[in-house]
């Protein structure tokens, strides 16, 4: 039987960050030790800055994006080349390639990939939204920038049958993009390389 060391608010804190990707309990312990011995400094601005988030953050009715503005500040920005979007799974691959710089184009994040074992299928994304997007006037291509797995690839697919029909041209990542490869652990110089080397899906 374990013995209680510190009082509820804290284990409670800790059990919390333990649950964030790449945090177990003993980093989250060391995480927290670390945030109360610099309350000033650390804690109270990390404390403020979360709220923040908890209150203003939104997601963009447009593009799936996280912002505190709707449309995000992507999908409002008028040098943005509006013929061309880029489709990813999720949110992060979506801030990897703007790290990157590698697109100058819109976003559509999907929210997932189809999945048969999760049970996951196109309702459960945002691919009624993405063809809505993409018959509309002006748009030219989709970038399908979805991870090399075999539930990225199904969805992807998926999307080029959906878009058939729509005078679109349809590209996917090429170069640079190992088989089983997740985006947002990719560095800047592969992603780039692999939005250049696009082709015809």
């Amino acid at each position: 039987m374990s013995r209680r060391i510190v009082g509820p608010e804290i284990e409670g804190l800790i059990q919390l960050l333990s649950k964030l990707p790449g945090l177990g309990p003993r980093s989250a312990r060391r995480a927290v030790l670390h945030l109360i011995k610099n309350r000033a400094r650390l804690l109270d601005p990390l404390a403020s800055a979360i709220e923040d988030v908890r209150r203003t953050v939104t997601v963009c009715s447009v593009c799936g994006n996280i912002d505190t503005a709707d449309p995000c500040v992507i999908c409002s920005d008028p040098r943005r080349d509006r013929s061309l979007i880029c489709v990813v799974e999720e949110v992060s691959d979506l801030w990897a390639l703007e790290r990157a710089g590698a697109t100058t184009g819109l976003y559509h994040v999907l929210g997932g990939v189809m999945s048969a074992i999760e049970g996951i299928g196109p309702d459960e994304l945002s691919i009624d939204q993405l063809i809505h997007r993409c018959a509309e006037p002006g748009v030219k291509e989709v970038i399908l920038a979805v991870n090399a797995t075999v539930d990225g690839q199904t969805t992807a697919y998926y999307i080029t049958e959906r878009l058939r029909g729509l005078d679109v041209t349809v590209t996917r990542l090429a170069h640079g993009v190992p088989v089983g490869g997740e985006l947002d652990y990719l560095d800047e110089g592969t992603l780039t390389a692999a939005v250049k080397s696009r082709r015809t899906f």
